[in-house]
């Protein structure tokens, strides 16, 4: 069954005004820690509230996974929203740009198929970023079709997360590395910016991936872990809320081939 085009408009019109309440609040957010030490804001929840009472009001059967709600699981349903409320939490709530609402959608197979991102203050040749990517669909940037480019079969210039040193063999590796504070905007940059090719994230959630996932493998990139397999997403993930096991390289085959080469993991 596909998804209703109309419903899904109202969803991402959702999401982008998401994106304008979280700026609207970012100068007067008051940032406290969850039970694993990391930020949780007012925005989160609110935003979380918001969406989640969306998705099964518009789509009741859907499966829902979010960051700050545990819903119950639907294991056999055909479709799944992954809302990360604020990917970047951590930034947003120190006054910083690079954050963004993310909502990514799974197939009945948990591929990532569908995405919704807003970046309020993090654009492209803008004041602010929206993709929209519904199923089976072109992604588009703020209602324009993204045309790939620069050479994505090299490393010269990647992104990824503050605490890589925790993770990563750095001894032979001498490309650039940008760190923004939002893993959706990392592997986001694959696509918007001709001088990224690849990405590094470390063990997070489904909510911190989906929505890019779903954009880079639009344009032929995919996320593999440093033996090569291809990452699903397993019941763990999914109806257990489990991060992934290890660091995902992102990027073509021929660029997360290279990465695995020249950052390799450490030996624990």
């Amino acid at each position: 069954m596909n998804l209703d085009t109309e419903k899904l408009s109202i969803i991402a019109a959702a999401v982008e005004e998401a994106g304008r309440i979280a700026f609207e609040k970012q100068h007067e957010i008051h940032r406290s820690f969850k039970h694993d030490g990391s930020v949780i804001t007012e925005a989160d929840i609110t935003i979380s509230h918001k969406l989640t009472a969306l998705i099964k009001e518009l789509f009741p059967e859907a499966g829902i996974l979010s960051e700050e709600e545990e819903l119950p699981p639907k294991k056999d349903a055909e479709w799944t929203f992954v809302l990360d409320p604020i990917d970047g939490t951590d930034v947003y709530s120190q006054g910083l740009p690079a954050f963004a609402v993310s909502l990514g959608i799974l197939d009945s197979e948990r591929r990532p198929v569908g995405a919704y991102i807003a970046a309020p203050r993090f654009g492209v040749a803008s004041e602010s970023l929206f993709i929209r990517m519904d199923p089976g669909t072109e992604p588009l940037l703020n209602g324009e079709h993204i045309e790939l480019t620069g050479d994505k079969e090299k490393v010269t210039e990647i992104t990824m997360g503050s605490k890589a040193y925790r993770y990563l063999d750095f001894s032979r590796f001498d490309a650039k590395i940008r760190i923004l504070g939002s893993t959706i905007l990392h592997l986001l940059t694959l696509v918007l910016f001709p001088a990224m090719e690849g990405s590094i994230v470390f063990p997070c959630y489904a909510w911190d991936i989906a929505s890019s996932h779903a954009v880079i493998r639009h344009f032929g990139m995919d996320l593999s872990y440093g033996d090569g397999t291809l990452l699903s997403y397993t019941d763990e993930m999914i109806y257990e809320r489990k991060p992934f096991r290890s660091a995902l390289y992102a990027g073509t085959g021929k660029v997360r081939d290279e990465l695995i080469r020249t950052l390799p993991e450490k030996s624990l």
